[in-house]
């Protein structure tokens, strides 16, 4: 069972993140946010792409959701940290920071 702890620890841990408020939760940031941990700690939005999304919440239906308006058709996904252990919520942070990376520059 993961926590809201364990999310805070991990996504700290990956590469260039860091912490901001962001309205009543906590984003996690690279180039773009990628998480975001509700105040309670018991749940979090994840940005995947629709395609990551879908198998998400197919296959762990108890666990995944899309969030319920336009965000959700974007690929924000909301999950109940309860329902996942701790290398599941690693592989979700995983696969949503590598989308939040910077853009590589172009070179002139």
């Amino acid at each position: 069972m993961a926590t809201g702890e364990d999310l805070r620890r991990l996504a700290l841990a990956l590469p260039g993140v860091v912490e901001k408020p962001h309205f009543d939760r906590a984003a996690f940031v690279v180039a773009k946010t990628f998480v975001t941990l509700a105040a309670d700690g018991r749940s979090a939005n994840f940005k995947f792409t629709p395609d990551e999304q879908a198998l998400k919440c197919e296959v762990a239906r108890e666990a995944f959701a899309p969030v319920p308006n336009a965000w959700g058709a974007q690929g924000w996904t909301t999950a109940q940290l309860a329902r996942l252990n701790r290398d599941e919520l690693a592989a979700a942070l995983e696969a949503a920071w590598r989308h939040a990376q910077p853009k590589p520059r172009k070179r002139k």
